[in-house]
């Protein structure tokens, strides 16, 4: 991934890293000599390992790191001063846009879009898909048709995600235009509303609906938006009471709406909720959408949603799927963030995780946490540098050493074991029973029907061994799909062996579905909120997962890591008397 923003937004320890990986990738798609790639790589690689705000230090505090050299020093100076760096910018000018554009295809690496910029002349997408289309690539040496096959599937997905985004990145242009229209117009009322605000993981465009309270003001805020940079208005598409364009950078539709003030909160619940929801029949033969309609005058949604005789509903269950029986059951208080007591699926430089174990435990306490589960690949995951017996015995020394020096906090032993194609795991049982848990995945062997995928899950799931189950259909979202199952029968199959399914939190994953949530409830399935976290900044994918099982109607009673560190030593320790048993 190369980053394409002419300078940075935020420099932080992140985007620092991130800038001088973009320049190792740059170079290597110009063919530098390997030294020059390697200084930037293996520069980014160190800071990865720092833990103090590199934004913030001085030239004196830098040099006092441990290892820090002087050109690192000069690199980060550089991007503090400037917000970029001038290598940067020399590679960017020199760089065909649209070779940035194959980059981001999943599987082309620069070695690999540098092959076929110089051989073939490949400078965009539309050269590329032509080149595949015509069979050119596949007989290109090096390539062949499983890799033309390949590209043509990432390209597909290319333009199925076009001018959309995960939620997780559309959250910071939104926060961020909310809050730039609430500060220079404050007499406003302003929110998100639409799917954005139900919390979908795949947004198609953001929307805002803005109160005002005369006509007048209308014009004025349109006239003010036309000003701001980062965003473009489509005119002809624009309306009276309705703004329409995208974002600059990314293409991404927004949509800004505007009602008179006293008609907003009636207006708040018309533009969030799903049509389903709307159409939600309620008493005497309407729907909620109709009896919201006659009582426009309310202060707040809550309100509102009593004078039709209903409790408040939560945006994100207004899909129109499980709102009324989470009613009728109570309106039982959906899981929180701060439900939340510890951390599994935590990868660490054992692995393929940036930080190493004593990093990512004194992130969770700094994060307010009780508890952390280590959970690195396991053997077979070569790409990843799972581990091997002997690196397992050195881990689990390490954790030992190091809750006796954090407690009360404690880490959990664990691993991410892949499930083989036949279903087996990763380790012989005498292996697996040194651990506390085991989170069972599928990593390789994707391409499976229906049957096979099924078959091939519950078998772990059978395996006395297994405590979660990883990422349920090893999809990424904006690109692949992933592999097809029988979402009930995997369920099901947990709930009789007492298997905890994971809700997995990175933006790229977010499954179990929410969709799929409520059944796991209704089944008694616990399911466990977990970042599959790859350095520090990946923890606080948490929220991202809390939302996908606020979807789904998740309580704090069905989730496994809002039990408190006693509560899962004692379902650790269960498990493994009854596996001796």
């Amino acid at each position: 991934m190369v980053i394409r923003n002419r300078k940075l937004l935020f420099v932080d320890n992140q985007a620092i890293i991130s800038l001088l990986k973009s320049i190792a990738t740059l170079l290597t798609l110009h063919g530098a000599n390997p030294f020059q790639v390697k200084h930037y790589h293996s520069a980014a690689m160190f800071l990865e390992q720092i833990e103090q705000d590199l934004g913030s230090l001085s030239q004196d505090e830098l040099f006092s790191i441990q290892g820090m050299s002087k050109s690192i020093v000069g690199l980060i100076q550089e991007i503090n001063e400037s917000g970029t760096l001038q290598r940067w910018e020399e590679l960017m000018a020199k760089t065909p846009q649209g070779l940035l554009e194959i980059l981001e295809l999943r599987g082309m690496g620069p070695k690999k879009v540098r092959t076929l910029w110089k051989e073939l002349g490949i400078e965009c997408l539309e050269e590329l898909s032509q080149a595949c289309a015509s069979g050119q690539v596949a007989l290109f040496p090096g390539f062949g048709r499983k890799t033309q096959e390949a590209i043509q599937e990432s390209l597909a997905w290319r333009n199925k995600a076009q001018n959309t985004l995960h939620y997780a990145k559309a959250l910071p242009y939104a926060t961020a235009l909310a809050a730039e229209i609430q500060e220079k117009f404050p007499d406003l009322l302003i929110a998100q509303v639409g799917a954005f605000r139900r919390k979908e993981v795949v947004i198609k465009q953001i929307t805002l609906l803005i109160g005002v309270t005369t006509t007048t003001d209308i014009e004025i805020i349109k006239n003010w938006l036309n000003l701001l940079p980062n965003i473009q208005q489509a005119v002809k598409t624009s309306g009276p009471f309705a703004w329409r364009g995208k974002l600059a950078e990314n293409d991404l539709k927004l949509i800004i709406l505007f009602c008179p003030q006293e008609y907003f909160y009636q207006q708040l619940v018309f533009q969030t909720g799903s049509s389903e929801h709307l159409a939600l029949p309620i008493q005497e033969n309407k729907t909620l959408g109709e009896l919201i309609a006659r009582v426009p005058h309310l202060h707040s949604e809550v309100e509102l949603y009593q004078q039709v005789g209903l409790p408040y509903i939560p945006p994100e269950i207004r899909e129109g799927q499980i709102e009324l029986a989470w009613g009728q059951a109570g309106a039982p208080k959906l899981l929180a963030l701060s439900d939340l007591r510890g951390v599994f699926h935590i990868h660490t430089n054992y692995s393929d995780g940036d930080h190493d174990l004593e990093a990512m435990a004194r992130y969770c306490i700094e994060l307010g946490y009780e508890y952390m589960g280590i959970a690195d690949h396991s053997q077979s995951a070569i790409y990843a540098g799972g581990l091997n017996v002997e690196a397992i015995q050195e881990q689990h020394q390490a954790i030992d050493r190091l809750n006796e020096h954090l407690a009360p906090f404690k880490i959990f032993k664990g691993i991410e074991s892949d499930i083989l194609a036949d279903g087996s795991l990763d380790y012989i049982d005498e292996i697996l029973s040194t651990f506390d848990f085991i989170i069972a995945s599928i990593h390789t062997g994707l391409s499976m029907n229906q049957q096979k995928a099924t078959e091939r899950l519950i078998r772990a799931i059978n395996n006395p061994f297994t405590t979660i189950l990883g990422h349920l259909t090893g999809r990424l979202l904006l690109k692949r799909a992933g592999y097809p199952i029988d979402h009930r029968a995997v369920i099901d199959a947990c709930a009789a062996r007492g298997v905890i399914i994971e809700i997995n939190a990175s933006p790229w994953r977010l499954e179990l579905d929410w969709q799929w949530v409520h059944y796991a409830i209704e089944q008694k399935v616990w399911l466990s909120i977990n970042p599959d976290a790859h350095n520090q900044a990946d923890i606080h994918n948490m929220g991202y997962g809390v939302d996908v099982g606020r979807k789904g109607g998740l309580t704090k009673q069905y989730t496994f890591n809002a039990l408190s560190q006693r509560e899962i030593e004692q379902y650790f320790l269960s498990r493994k008397t009854a596996f001796s048993n």
